[in-house]
């Protein structure tokens, strides 16, 4: 029973910020996207944001050191970025690297590292993977989110298990 009771504490704490980490990604807001450098690479399909970097979709904000956008170069859908590529096609992936902060409302995951498949609709962060909510922490080595199908999880790192502090709520 008290599993149970802990496993539910568990899944409570993940689901919101699947659904947080989802609304990132919705395409159709705007993302705005904050950097001290900007490199495109067209013939890779590749553009590098580096230093501060600070993207905004709503009210989700997610910051690192350095953020990689890759996107289909083969399918040219007429997306290009003016002045930075010639065509850019579906957004493949996105990498973030170093210092990685993710936040929505009360709701924040950091990491060494994240990367965003967008085929898969996945978003893995590695290194020091922890997500917090209020005072709630649950951290691993890895943590996967599945955004369409609203799940999570959480992997422990060579010689580290996951752990788990969640607060239950006073209010009924």
């Amino acid at each position: 029973m008290r599993r149970k009771i802990f496993l539910i504490l568990v899944i409570a704490m993940i689901f919101p910020l699947i659904l947080s980490l989802r609304g990132m990604c919705d395409g159709e807001s705007p993302i705005q996207i904050t950097s001290d450098r900007l490199d495109a690479y067209d013939s890779k399909g590749i553009v590098l944001f580096s230093g501060n970097v600070v993207a905004v979709q709503k009210d989700t904000v997610i910051k690192s050191d350095e953020l990689y956008l890759y996107y289909d170069k083969a399918n040219d859908e007429g997306n290009a970025i003016p002045g930075i590529t010639e065509g850019a096609g579906k957004i493949e992936k996105i990498e973030l690297k170093g210092n990685v902060t993710m936040k929505r409302g009360g709701r924040t995951a950091t990491g060494d590292m994240a990367v965003f498949y967008n085929t898969d609709q996945k978003i893995i962060i590695t290194g020091n993977a922890v997500m917090m909510e209020g005072e709630n922490v649950i951290k691993g080595g890895r943590v996967t989110v599945f955004l369409t199908e609203n799940r999570g999880v959480v992997d422990g790192s060579a010689g580290e298990r996951v752990t788990a502090t969640i607060y239950p709520d006073d209010t009924k």
